[in-house]
């Protein structure tokens, strides 16, 4: 029997949708809302991708996350698939802070404590929690389910998560790493216990997109990440500088009077590759830097010099490494920038075998050689599908 859950990913201009069943575990339709109260027309394009396929776009003034959905809505009923068959609603929701450490089924209670949350987030709580109301709002029948980007990494150890800073200061703030991609570091890391059919490894996920993280694995439990407090935090990333001395900001607001608004804005937004390049997409990274562009060649070693050195401490924190996994945008397809990182990991034992690893696939697979010490694999992410699988988990006790 079928039973299908919408997933709705809501940002603070846009929505990213897919309606999956969860007995299959096919893809029925998903679509994306853009330019939702920016003052300019929004745009939706829905894709229904089970009976009688096609794909719909739609131009209007979206004014708010419930006229987005509403808009939405009525595309599932013009032209499928069916939105009363729904089973449940799986949210994403970007920070659960140390109050929601597993999928929550969402009340008012809830709401309440996920704006008490928004100072950890201010980017992304506020507006997933507007998508909330709406989605409630509009689909009153069904349970609609909260799963946060944080929650795998709820239960890191202390000597992970704690910052060496004035505990009663920590605790008033809710100081602590609480790291976040926390979905799709789940789903890889399962998926690779599935695809090694061990439950026992010691495996480090490389999450490599333009938000990139990386987290280290101890038979199916989190023991370190990368992110933060806030997403900042970590490796190199398309426009986030990942770690920097905490001095570089007191340093800047003395010499250029930046407050703080200034300096996040430059950390956040014009850092990373962006900073180190000129580019974003690491496409254009690789081909600047293979046609002798000396300051993007710098920038593209910065990247795999944060990343090599990730993977090094983790292995020591576990004690071993049995697997190394690629994900996300650019670790799924930039066999270059796996090559890279590989060729720096042979005192691990890590060998690569180059023809698996230039290989395009969508299918999860190893890429190291027989005789490596350590199993490479490549996974793709699919945080939809974890999230609609958490969902029905929850309802279904």
């Amino acid at each position: 029997m079928s039973k299908p859950i919408l997933v709705l990913n809501c940002g603070s201009s846009s929505i990213k949708y897919q309606m999956i069943d969860t007995e299959t575990e096919e893809v029925l339709a998903k679509g994306l809302v853009q330019r939702i109260a920016t003052g300019t027309t929004g745009t939706v394009d829905h894709e229904v991708l089970s009976g009688e396929t096609g794909e719909f776009h739609v131009d209007q003034d979206l004014p708010n996350h419930e006229v987005a959905l509403a808009t939405v809505f009525k595309l599932f009923d013009e032209h499928g698939p069916d939105l009363s068959a729904t089973v449940a609603v799986s949210h994403r929701t970007v920070h659960g802070g140390e109050k929601f450490s597993a999928p929550v089924l969402i009340d008012e209670e809830v709401v309440n404590t996920m704006k008490d949350l928004s100072p950890l987030a201010p980017l992304h709580n506020p507006a997933g929690i507007e998508g909330i109301n709406a989605a409630r709002k509009l689909l009153t029948d069904v349970p609609h389910v909260g799963i946060f980007d944080t929650a795998f990494f709820a239960d890191l150890p202390a000597e992970a998560h704690t910052y060496a800073i004035d505990t009663e200061l920590a605790k008033k703030l809710q100081i602590r790493k609480y790291g976040f991609h926390g979905t799709s570091h789940q789903f890889v890391s399962g998926e690779a216990a599935k695809l090694l059919g061990r439950d026992d490894l010691k495996q480090i996920v490389c999450h490599l997109g333009n938000g990139a993280s990386i987290s280290a694995v101890d038979a199916g439990h989190a023991v370190e990440t990368s992110m933060g407090l806030t997403p900042l935090a970590g490796l190199v990333m398309g426009t986030r500088s990942g770690d920097i001395d905490p001095g570089v900001v007191a340093y800047l607001s003395r010499e250029l009077g930046w407050d703080a608004q200034r300096i996040d804005t430059e950390l956040n937004k014009k850092s990373g590759m962006l900073g180190l390049t000129g580019h974003t997409d690491m496409r254009d990274v690789q081909e600047a830097a293979d046609s002798g562009d000396e300051r993007t060649k710098v920038g593209l070693d910065v990247y795999i010099h944060r990343l090599v050195f990730y993977i090094g401490a983790y292995a020591t924190l576990m004690g071993g490494l049995d697997a190394i996994t690629f994900t996300a945008g650019v670790g799924e397809n930039s066999a270059e920038i796996r090559e890279m990182a590989c060729e720096r990991l042979g005192l691990f034992g890590v060998e690569l075998d180059k023809e698996a690893n230039a290989q395009r696939s969508k299918s999860p697979r190893v890429i190291s050689t027989p005789n490596s010490k350590v199993k490479v694999c490549v996974i793709p992410t699919n945080e939809e599908l974890a999230m609609a699988r958490q969902a029905l988990a929850l309802i279904s006790k």
